[in-house]
């Protein structure tokens, strides 16, 4: 079949090495405009308008595939399928009628829970032990098109998002073949969604990420990978000595078990953190403008020890 693909980030990577591949022709990537980025604020392709150059795939960076363009565009390729993955646009009901197949998406979790931008992180934050892809047609209302296939993996307790999200893309790419060779056969099956049981994944934002001590560490733990590694779950360091406050990100933890009570974001004499539930081990950490470093180093470079707490960031937006 002849296929064009809708997407911008890494995530749909996967599956268009898998479309290359297979036995299908992709004969046009659509893809957002390149952005600034770096410190020279040089325009930079994204990672799917990349993929396209370096694979010499015929590719349209536009800022609204909806728009008249867009929609004359498709109808010029004339392709027998829509594949959209992670393209952060609605498309119009006019759109999805172009091709002759239809229109489908692969959205990261077991739908119908997590519907929305970050279906990764919020599993993850909300403690799921286990997630996976499904194949949806594209609808109107947000991720709630009828179900094609379906593929699970497990979260495991120190897995963050960025790892889960790669683990995703591996798990999404031959299960997308699947799909496209049955829906090419005429042996695709349509399951319509359980609307009830639908949850929402909305989009982070960085204040989100701002820890609450007085939570359980598990809580706390979750939420530290379910942020990284965007937009991060942050704290400010406080030394009880001098007072001087530094902004950090949290990047790998341990729930610690602990009866003792002390106060929430408390260093203890273990060198943990006390929380509202049990304490938190600090592994790794991102001073704000610095590297990624171990907890012991960073405290040692700052004369840091039991009696420092962590607290909300300063002016944190």
């Amino acid at each position: 079949m002849k296929i064009v693909y809708c997407g911008c980030g890494r995530f749909g990577v996967d599956s268009l090495n898998a479309i290359k591949a297979s036995k299908h022709q992709l004969v046009h990537v659509i893809t957002h405009p390149e952005k600034q980025a770096g410190r020279g604020k040089k325009l930079r392709a994204n990672d799917v308008g990349q993929w396209a150059q370096q694979n010499n795939v015929p590719l349209t960076a536009i800022q609204d595939a909806n728009c008249a363009d867009g929609v004359e565009l498709l109808k010029k390729l004339a392709p027998d399928l829509l594949v959209v993955i992670a393209f952060g646009q609605k498309m119009s009901p006019e759109i999805i009628s172009v091709p002759k197949k239809g229109a489908i998406n692969v959205h990261g979790s077991l739908l119908p829970k997590y519907r929305g931008a970050a279906p990764i992180n919020w599993a993850i934050i909300n403690g799921e032990k286990k997630t996976g892809v499904t194949i949806i047609t594209l609808a109107q209302t947000m991720d709630a098109g009828e179900m094609l296939a379906k593929a699970e993996m497990e979260i495991s307790d120190d897995a963050t998002a960025d790892i889960v999200h790669d683990e995703l893309a591996r798990l999404a790419a031959p299960l997308l073949i699947k799909t496209i060779d049955k829906i090419e056969a005429g042996t695709a099956v349509y399951s319509k969604q359980d609307n009830t049981a639908a949850t929402k994944a909305p989009k982070l934002k960085k204040t989100d990420g701002v820890i609450d001590w007085s939570k359980s560490a598990t809580e706390i733990h979750n939420r530290i990978r379910g942020f990284w590694y965007w937009p991060g779950a942050v704290a400010d360091f406080v030394s009880a000595k001098s007072g001087k406050r530094f902004t950090v990100t949290f990047a790998r933890t341990k729930v610690i078990e602990n009866t003792v009570k002390h106060q929430p974001g408390l260093i203890n004499p273990e060198l943990n953190v006390e929380c509202g539930v049990g304490t938190l081990k600090i592994l790794e950490l991102k001073p704000h403008g610095g590297k990624l470093m171990d907890f012991k180093s960073f405290l040692n470079g700052r004369a840091g020890g039991a009696g420092d707490y962590f607290t909300r960031p300063e002016d944190f937006k």
